[in-house]
């Protein structure tokens, strides 16, 4: 991350917040003020939240939350914000130095804290070689990508209503009454998610992505994820080619029938193995929602689109 032009921001922020780019933000009055990291957290809380909080999001639709870099316009926000939602297991590595220029007295609630992080392992991370005990290479760590099954997302809606309960007493009884119904609705579409998946034949269940994305759809759903394009579980690793060739030979001895890219990634690998395969490429969406006209304006229309997808190109 670039984090030394973080550094002026703070001094700047007054000359520039007309020029930065559109955050989704509602007028603030006397309501609680809350910054959400990404358009998913911010769809999450805004469904506990609803009409009763002034909610900030950081990272724009369509923008990658591995590269996003923040603007002077995102200091003041923080530095006025009482709650920052994140996902938090490492995936907002601008976070830091974010909260570090601008100060305020912010509560930082990471959503992910009570989940049970999966590991990343060499075959989330990479392909199924020997390079990675070769180099000496650790391709460990958690996988921060926890939204990608919806029970997880329960965990969320708790410290979400928790959370903003605690600020605003008076209105705890409606956080908690929106969390419960939308909690619901989540446990109405891992109903769905398991019929969907249900109709892929087992041996046809293989993942292949443009970074390990959805490790735990695939542990929640019986799905398999054979390998990555790029090793890791941020878009800002770089591919070897080692590794894609690998992983070439990997798709067509396994009978892999897609290769899944992101809505806010660089497809051009991904174009390119696919040609040399032969094989389908589909994008899916995975670090953003969409625009309100797109397949996932909400978490809940993320999910069903990507599951969708993913279905119909594995039968």
């Amino acid at each position: 991350m670039r984090h030394r032009y973080l550094l002026p921001l703070l001094a700047i922020a007054a000359l520039t917040l007309g020029a930065c780019g559109q955050k989704t933000t509602q007028p603030a009055g006397d309501l609680p003020r809350i910054v959400a990291s990404t358009s998913i957290v911010a769809d999450v809380v805004r469904q506990v939240g609803g009409d009763k909080i002034a909610l900030s999001t950081l990272v724009p639709v369509g923008a990658d939350v591995h590269s996003f870099a923040p603007a002077p316009q995102d200091v003041v926000t923080v530095s006025e914000a009482q709650i920052v939602f994140v996902n938090g297991a490492g995936l907002e590595a601008f976070l830091e130095p974010l909260l570090k220029n601008a100060g305020g007295s912010a509560e930082i609630v990471e959503l992910a804290k009570d989940i049970p992080l999966r590991e990343m392992s060499a075959q989330d991370l990479a392909t199924e070689d020997d390079h990675a005990a070769e180099d000496g290479q650790d391709h460990g760590g958690n996988d921060p990508h926890t939204w990608t099954d919806p029970n997880n997302v329960i965990y969320w809606t708790a410290a979400i209503s928790e959370s903003l309960g605690r600020i605003d007493p008076a209105n705890a009884g409606f956080y908690a009454a929106n969390a419960k119904a939308y909690n619901t609705k989540l446990s109405e579409l891992d109903a769905w998610i398991t019929q969907e998946f249900a109709t892929i034949p087992p041996d046809q269940r293989l993942l292949v992505t443009d970074h390990a994305v959805f490790g735990y759809m695939a542990d929640r759903y019986g799905l398999t994820q054979v390998g990555t394009i790029i090793p890791g579980g941020s878009t800002g690793a770089e591919a070897s080619a080692q590794d894609l060739a690998v992983l070439q030979d990997q798709i067509r001895s396994l009978g892999v029938k897609a290769i899944f890219v992101g809505n806010v990634s660089n497809p051009s690998l991904a174009e390119q193995l696919a040609q040399d395969t032969g094989v389908k490429l589909v994008t899916v969406l995975t670090g953003s929602l969409t625009p309100p006209d797109g397949p996932g304006a909400t978490y809940i229309d993320y999910m069903r689109s990507n599951v969708s997808a993913i279905a119909s190109a594995l039968r």
